[in-house]
This record gives structure tokens, sequence and C-alpha cells, in this order.
């Protein structure tokens, strides 16, 4: 088994187009939102005014431009040897699994914005994961050790606390938690 800082790393690395396309969507929101300003039969809206084309494309784009960057300069043999495909999914699915979460906490009467503890850090994740899976279904079992997994699900909620502290002094987020 590979060290402790050798598997945080690889951890990283493997989540880099995830952990980059979820910030990202924020960075280019705005404009129209997802759910085309609908409400679902429960007469809440779907998703809510934070999830928008712009962020699910522009949030996308981003991890994807990391993923062919860490394609092209990746070390040899360096586990993650990154698909276009795996790259995708990890960006795409990071922000469906985020969408997936809004449209639960709109079910369960959760405003936009309103905290939902350990869901709301490990959504992205979550979504990245399971379109990966759906889609690279052997590069995703190769990389994703159960190691690896356990570091990204420990990980990610400081990393996520981080970004939104960042976000805030962006004035990107209203609170930074």
């Amino acid at each position: 088994m590979a060290g402790i800082t050798e598997i945080i790393i690889q951890a990283l690395w493997l989540m880099l187009p995830a952990y980059i396309a979820n910030p990202a969507a924020v960075v280019f929101g705005g404009g129209a939102p997802v759910d085309f300003g609908k409400n679902w039969i429960d007469g809440k809206r779907i998703l809510g005014d934070g999830k928008t084309f712009r962020g699910l494309i522009g949030g996308t784009a981003c991890g994807v431009i990391i993923g062919i960057i860490q394609m092209l300069y990746s070390p040899s043999g360096f586990p993650g040897e990154f698909t276009l495909l795996a790259v995708f999914s990890l960006s795409f699915g990071a922000l469906l699994g985020d969408m997936v979460k809004s449209f639960f906490k709109r079910r369960i009467g959760y405003e936009r914005g309103e905290k939902l503890p350990f869901i709301d850090q490990l959504d992205f994740v979550a979504g990245a994961w399971i379109v990966t899976y759906l889609l690279e279904p052997e590069w995703f079992l190769e990389n994703f050790t159960f190691w690896i997994i356990i570091v990204i699900i420990v990980l990610t909620p400081a990393l996520h606390r981080i970004t939104n502290i960042i976000g805030y002094y962006m004035k990107l987020k209203k609170e930074p938690w």
C-alpha cells in the first residue's frame, strides 16, 4: 500500500476536475436558471435561481480544461491517466450532483443557501463518482481505490469550507460556510 502522503496527492489529483468545476460554476453563474424558473408538482421551485446554464457550462468547461492540462502534463506512470470522457464525467457529474441535491433540498423545504451539513460538502463528489462510474467504469474502478475514496470523503469537507471562505471574500458567496 502506498503511503498516506501519496494517497492524498493521488486523491486530490483524481478529483481536481470536479474540485475545479464546482466553484467555477459559482464564478460563471448567473443568467437563465436550468429549471427555467419552473415549479415542481409540489409547487416549489425545481432547483432555484442558483443553478444556471452559465454556471453549468462554465463550471464543466473549467473542469474539463484542468483535466486536459492534467492529461498533457501528468507524470509518466502517475495513477489517474485521464481519458477525456473521465474528465468530462468528473466535471459535469460534480455539477449534476449539486443540482440533484438542490432538487431534494427544495422538496424538504430548504431555501437557496440554507445549510444541509455533510450533504452540502459531498453532493458534488457523489455526482462526479456516479456519472464517471456509469460512463467510464473501468477507469473509475482502476483509479478510485478504497483508500482514495476514504481520503476524498475525509478531505473534501475541509476543502469545501476553504473554497467557501475564498468565495465569500471574493463576494461570490453570501456566507463563509
